[in-house]
């Protein structure tokens, strides 16, 4: 039997990994600047998150939401003290996608309405409606298809305003990346998220938060919407969630209530995905890894607008974007083939970095002398 082929592969067999480096079967080191989709929060292999979870499967591996798990409780619990959020209630599931659509699911349980606002560029998974919010039709296949949805151009204020005042009492909800990531690195603006804040306010719309790439303290607080000091009604999660382990959640403001019934699942929330999760956060906190991103985030980014060659240098924390230009349209590929660096992209024309919470200023400094002699590689 042969894969499904629906991924173009890298020339990369990864057999082991620790930290921000990773292995190819001839002891090869790479380092990976991109973490699998931002997933590697902590660095791979990090031994608390290793010893959490094997302590964990000694007890027991899974057991269905038809029972007490503890462990949720206990995960319930610091994720209420790290992101300062305790009067929110959490459900747990398995991948962004699923907390995107159970939170826009919630949203029209909670409104009784239909209509999602949704912005250019905005990517939030693969499933039914996750995907009809998504601005990129090539994942969108006929049956997704809807009128419910619409997508309005990012960071514009007056068009918002325009169609909350056409529209405002049939929306159910506004969906949001505090930071675009396979859009490209695009900041969501303070203004945008308050006046987003406002409206949904006024017309009984659900705000909710896409934070399943930006947030888990990527950009250098726990969530990106935090910088613009706006709260938002649902906050999704995943990626950084769990270092590696599928895991994600939701976390829900108290006025929306309740039901049995309303959202399941089979997996999310197992008492392994809930040992990964605690492992995350208390390392984190041990570590001090929301300051380090902002630290070594700001270093990168201030490093980065020095370098020329590449353009429109954006990004909080260590979720980084820039701009390559058609001459350096190579770059990426040139950095893995030749110097051993993995990066991510939005297109051909930008590229990601999403390394681990955890890079010290050496390996930003070894990426940054990387990037500029792979630049002098392609420069006519």
């Amino acid at each position: 039997m042969k894969l499904f082929d629906v991924y173009p592969l890298m020339d990369l067999n990864i057999v082991k990994a620790n930290g921000s480096y990773v292995y190819d079967e001839q002891d090869q080191a790479f380092l990976d600047l991109y973490g699998g989709h931002a997933v590697i929060s902590i660095g791979h292999g990090h031994p608390h998150w290793k010893q959490r979870i094997s302590v964990q499967m000694d007890k027991i591996a899974f057991y269905s939401n038809a029972v007490i798990n503890e462990l949720q409780a206990e995960l319930a619990e610091k994720l209420a003290q790290i992101s300062g959020k305790p009067d929110y209630r959490l459900f747990l599931c398995n991948s962004g996608a699923e907390a995107n659509e159970n939170a826009l699911k919630l949203a029209s349980f909670h409104t009784g309405r239909k209509k999602i606002v949704a912005f250019k560029n905005a990517f939030h998974g693969r499933t039914s409606l996750a995907v009809a919010a998504t601005d990129n039709t090539k994942y969108t296949a006929p049956v997704n298809e809807t009128e419910n949805v619409v997508f309005l151009p990012f960071n514009d204020i007056e068009a918002l305003k325009t169609y909350f005042v056409a529209n405002g009492n049939e929306i159910a909800a506004v969906i949001i990346e505090g930071i675009q990531g396979v859009g490209g690195i695009h900041v969501s603006s303070d203004e945008m998220l308050l006046a987003i804040r406002d409206l949904c306010d006024t017309y009984n719309v659900v705000f909710i938060a896409d934070e399943v790439q930006c947030g888990f303290g990527r950009s250098g607080k726990f969530f990106s919407l935090d910088h613009a000091g706006v709260q938002a009604d649902i906050y999704t999660m995943a990626k950084g969630m769990g270092n590696g382990f599928p895991v994600a959640g939701l976390l829900i403001a108290p006025n929306i209530k309740a039901q049995y019934g309303m959202l399941g699942t089979t997996f999310g929330g197992n008492h392994l995905a809930c040992a990964a999760a605690l492992a995350v956060i208390e390392t984190m906190e041990q570590e001090d890894l929301l300051n380090n991103a902002t630290r070594v985030g700001a270093y990168l980014l201030q490093a980065l607008k020095q370098i020329k060659g590449i353009e429109a240098v954006r990004g909080k924390g260590l979720m980084i974007g820039f701009d390559v230009p058609e001459r350096l349209g190579n770059l990426k590929q040139h950095l893995f083939r030749e110097y051993r660096i993995l990066t991510g992209d939005a297109g051909p024309k930008v590229i990601r970095l999403l390394p681990a919470m955890s890079i010290n200023q050496e390996i930003a400094d070894n990426f940054l002398q990387a990037l500029q002699a792979a630049i002098d590689d392609l420069n006519p």
